[in-house]
């Protein structure tokens, strides 16, 4: 038989014709991108699981890595979900601080802030359940770091007492109250609460309803303390802000195909690129079928956020009225796949003798 071709050293470029391999990869790089698919498993898995009840066998099997992988990237299952809790809340403040440095005055400091947040858990319901819901039963050190989290947001908002006029000066202890009704307020959105306290039959409608509807009664609640009545009126007749720019705007790192992309990868995301690969000019339902994803609603958004980093094209477009899409990658998109490399219909990995689920 012929001598099996090695993968290129690093740094070169595979042969014409084959697809890159990861040992096409630096080491470091593969790491990193084994490291950033276990954490969003973490997440996915976190959310369908539980925090309590998600085993290092529900990461690994969403990952597509080995327990030997999993082991070498992190401690065990909590030090994978603190480290899953920072890369959100390192995520969040990326979207959120800019918003609330490019104005002037708190209160629209606060507005613009809080809108980006709202818009970031409306694309990213994952990331806001594990960071306000999953964090509350993830042991202590996660308690530990979503309080610091909290103090910094109690003390942006507590800056609302220096706009405060004549002898109106709310203690510190309006700031915490206020955050942790925001928080109330996200969390029971997040759980269906409110919908479940409507009726079985709005369920489906109020858990689905967008957190940005959330947006002025929010505004209205905090500034109430600090600037009166009238302009609590005033924060609930605004008008809904204007969309956010496309955030993808970050420079890349050389040699780095994950760097400046701006979106968090999912397990639900891998798995449609992987799809779309497979599968070149596939319709939004057989991309759905292939990936696992029931909500057509879902997989039109999905895809259309792919299109607009330019992970993948369109060759359906312009068809007549009615026609089926025809997804396929584009050179980017083909060279995220082929990093993170997992299969959409992979099954999970066998688990490794004398290593008990954790």
């Amino acid at each position: 038989m012929p001598r099996r071709r090695r993968a290129s050293p690093s740094g070169k470029k595979p042969a014409a014709g084959r697809r890159p391999a990861a040992g096409d990869l630096p080491r470091a790089q593969v790491s990193e991108v084994q490291r950033r698919r276990v954490l969003a498993a973490m997440t996915e898995a976190v959310v369908e699981q539980g925090a309590s009840s998600t085993t290092v066998g529900h990461i690994v099997a969403r990952a597509g890595v080995s327990r030997r992988t999993f082991y070498e990237l992190f401690e065990d299952r909590e030090d994978c979900f603190l480290a899953a809790f920072d890369d959100a809340i390192a995520h969040a403040t990326a979207v959120v601080l800019p918003a609330y440095e490019g104005e002037r005055v708190w209160r629209e400091r606060i507005r613009a802030a809080l809108a980006a947040l709202l818009e970031l858990f409306d694309e990213e319901p994952a990331l806001a359940r594990l960071c306000v819901v999953e964090a509350l039963g993830a042991g202590s050190r996660a308690l530990e770091r979503r309080a610091r989290v909290l103090d910094t947001l109690i003390d942006v908002v507590d800056r609302g007492s220096a706009e405060a006029k004549g002898e109106r000066k709310p203690p510190r202890l309006a700031a915490e109250g206020l955050v942790g009704a925001v928080l109330a307020l996200i969390h029971a959105r997040l759980l269906g609460d409110d919908a479940a306290a409507a009726g079985a039959n709005s369920k489906s409608s109020a858990a689905t309803a967008p957190f940005t509807d959330l947006l002025n009664p929010m505004m209205s609640m905090i500034v109430l303390p600090y600037l009166g009545t009238a302009a609590a009126r005033k924060e609930l007749a605004r008008s809904a802000p204007a969309p956010q720019p496309d955030r993808a705007v970050r420079t890349r790192r050389p040699g780095d195909p994950l760097e400046g992309l701006g979106m968090r990868l999912t397990y639900r995301t891998l798995r449609v690129l992987a799809a779309i690969a497979d599968h070149p000019r596939a319709s939004n339902r057989e991309i759905a079928d292939r990936a696992e994803v029931a909500d057509q609603g879902q997989i039109s958004k999905l895809l259309s956020r792919l299109q607009s980093l330019g992970l993948i094209h369109n060759h359906g477009a312009g068809q007549p009225s009615g026609a089926s899409n025809a997804w396929s990658l584009t050179p980017r998109g083909e060279e995220i796949h082929l990093a993170l490399g997992i299969e959409p219909g992979a099954p999970p990995p066998r688990q490794a003798p004398g290593r008990v689920a954790e």
